[in-house]
């Protein structure tokens, strides 16, 4: 039997929800949004995935002076971890059911370009960035991401040498994203990030995850997590199928059932000696970049 290769930990350090009053752990700020990506790569994360908050507010935001300061923070603190931005605010809508028949984006945002959704990383010019590749009803809303614009962001983020994690909620998604690499659309060093258990996308369950695995393109990386309290048995399920994980604050609260987590670095290292317990090791951030990005 092969060895297995090295697990690739993900941190989603703050997510865009309205988490904080839940667990005043959440970072908000961009001292406490780096302070915590360095912590968590201490813990044994390789990358750390970014949504960037308005510090007077906590609430999710898309200004690119809190995401500059956030990257530069932590490039100037020499960390090696990877980084990887976000580009999936710009999308939520939620649909009236009376006349007139309009529909309104969510926090009075107005819904944002493909152009404008990848300038922070086009400056920036991080490892990493995701791309969301669904449609889909998002709890009470539906999050909006159509192929054209997904065709003007993977040039805009690939003629910035910036990799691409493909952000997969459900089987479609998958067929979708492996669609866009067999066309060229999307350049064959994308890897894929499996979304589970959030309403209402795909289920996180073991043969939910084998069968989207079977739907990828042959040799793919992939990496995959659950929220709330699917993220550590899918940290166990994503290891032993051969995948990578993801833990944080923006998916989950809870390092227990019922005790809040008292940062980021606190679910790293539960996922880290989780892998470690099944007998696998945690990859380094150079093993991530060999892995994951693009030559």
């Amino acid at each position: 039997m092969s060895k297995r290769l090295p697990v690739i930990i993900s941190c989603a350090l703050t997510g865009a929800g309205d988490t904080r009053a839940k667990n005043p752990a959440v970072p908000a700020t961009p001292q406490e949004i780096a302070d915590q990506a360095i912590e968590a790569a201490g813990a044994g994360a390789s990358i750390v995935h970014i949504h960037v908050r308005d510090p007077a507010t906590g609430k999710s935001s898309t200004k690119y002076a809190y995401y500059e300061e956030v990257v530069q923070r932590i490039r100037a603190s020499h960390c090696d971890v990877l980084i990887n931005l976000t580009t999936g605010p710009g999308t939520m809508l939620k649909v009236p059911t009376d006349p007139p028949f309009r529909v309104e984006s969510i926090a009075d945002a107005e819904l944002m370009t493909p152009r404008e959704r990848v300038e922070h990383v086009v400056k920036l010019k991080p490892d990493i960035c995701s791309l969301d590749v669904a449609t889909m009803n998002f709890a009470d809303a539906v999050f909006v991401n159509p192929i054209n614009h997904l065709r003007e962001m993977a040039a805009l983020i690939a003629a910035a040498g910036v990799t691409m994690e493909l952000e997969v909620f459900d089987f479609g998604h998958a067929r979708l994203a492996s669609h866009l690499i067999a066309t060229g659309v999307i350049p064959a060093s994308a890897y894929f990030q499996l979304c589970l258990s959030i309403p209402w996308g795909a289920p996180a369950t073991p043969t939910v995850v084998a069968e989207i695995q079977r739907l990828l393109p042959a040799g793919a990386n992939w990496s995959a997590f659950g929220v709330g309290p699917d993220q550590f048995p899918m940290v166990a399920t994503a290891s032993i199928l051969g995948g990578h994980v993801r833990v944080g604050l923006e998916d989950n609260l809870y390092v227990s059932p019922g005790k809040l987590a008292r940062d980021n670095a606190e679910l790293v290292v539960k996922a880290a000696r989780m892998i470690e317990d099944l007998g696998y090791e945690v990859a380094s951030p150079d093993h991530a970049r060999r892995t994951l990005l693009a030559a």
